[in-house]
């Protein structure tokens, strides 16, 4: 039975839903792992992840697609990603097979929560782990928890996505041989400050150029940069401080075998950027967010798409890969999971 839920003015914020999946990682191994409806913690105050942020998590959603199936995207990938992570970051991997199992008996025990078809909105889930037992001295937790919960967010963009104004940023997202490609909590809390000092100025995000020389596009924090060239080609930016965006690749698959277009993953000086056509930033929350102009310590490039409307090339991507999304597009093999 669907909750009574006004899925149409839902904002983007935590509600809490009936279920989430706990397990933990204890003497080497991790246990079976199970549903609860708690969703407290309770922690010692020198928990590792309190003292040395040794904490990541992914991000991924649940929809209704146009004939009434709940699926997810992509799960494995997120899977993979979050393995990677643990690998950084000196944590235990949860095995991918049954990482992609928990998210499913997430959605599964909160299927009544997921939005109903057309309404723009849908279920994020959020997996995360972190280092639970005390830890004075600096070194990785030797117990862990991995949870998921999950919550009902509205549309990214209400009333369509209208492109936003970012800045070049003077702060540094990541270091050359940082934690950049992985998907750390603490990447985020180095780009707080960054993104409340932008949103002071007045600007929706920043744009992030490689920390060793400054000359090279890399991400905004929260979602990998796609370029459309005037002759039309999809250009994204290349770096190993960059997180492998799911929607980014995805996208690049969409564009080359569905739109027939060229597609260049490489590394994007930023004296180029006034040359293309069309900006925009990709990631989970807002498959696309379009971007009309970028300001450079007052200097201003303004893409020839506008400041109305997303770019024509762009919105075919979105239509695209969100028409896959929902069912009314064929998806590549292994793209949707389907839960129920």
């Amino acid at each position: 039975m669907a909750k009574d839920i006004d899925w149409s003015n839902l904002g983007f914020g935590y509600i809490q839903t009936d279920k989430r999946f706990v397990a933990n990682y204890k003497n080497g191994a991790w246990d079976e792992g199970t549903l609860t409806e708690d969703p407290n913690i309770v922690m010692n105050e020198c928990a590792c992840v309190l003292q040395y942020a040794q904490t990541c998590f992914e991000g991924l959603k649940a929809y209704t697609t146009e004939d009434g199936h709940i699926v997810t995207f992509r799960p494995d990938l997120n899977a993979e990603r979050m393995a990677d992570t643990c690998r950084r970051l000196e944590m235990p991997v949860y095995p991918e097979d049954k990482w992609v199992e928990a998210i499913v008996k997430v959605i599964e025990a909160n299927a009544d929560y997921v939005p109903p078809f057309g309404s723009g909105a849908s279920l994020y889930i959020r997996p995360y782990m972190f280092g639970i037992n005390p830890v004075i001295g600096v070194k990785p937790a030797a117990e862990y928890m991995f949870r998921v919960f999950c919550t009902p967010v509205g549309p990214y963009f209400k009333g369509g996505a209208k492109p936003i104004v970012i800045r070049v940023s003077d702060f540094d997202r990541a270091a050359p041989n940082g934690t950049g490609h992985i998907k750390a909590g603490l990447n985020y809390a180095m780009s707080l400050h960054a993104i409340v000092d932008a949103h002071n100025q007045g600007f929706s995000e920043n744009m992030y150029l490689d920390a060793a020389t400054r000359t090279k596009v890399e991400e905004t924090g929260g979602a990998n940069f796609i370029f459309i060239t005037k002759d039309g080609k999809l250009v994204t930016p290349k770096s190993n401080s960059i997180l492998p965006s799911i929607t980014r690749r995805s996208l690049m698959v969409v564009a080359e075998k569905y739109l027939g277009m060229e597609v260049e993953h490489r590394e994007v000086y930023f004296d180029e950027v006034k040359d293309f056509a069309e900006c925009g930033l990709c990631g989970t929350a807002a498959v696309i967010s379009p971007v009309g102009k970028i300001v450079d310590h007052g200097k201003e490039i303004c893409f020839p798409s506008g400041m109305d409307d997303m770019g024509p090339v762009m919105k075919k991507l979105y239509d695209t890969l969100t028409g896959i999304q929902m069912g009314r597009i064929e998806a590549p093999e292994g793209w949707i999971k389907v839960i129920k």
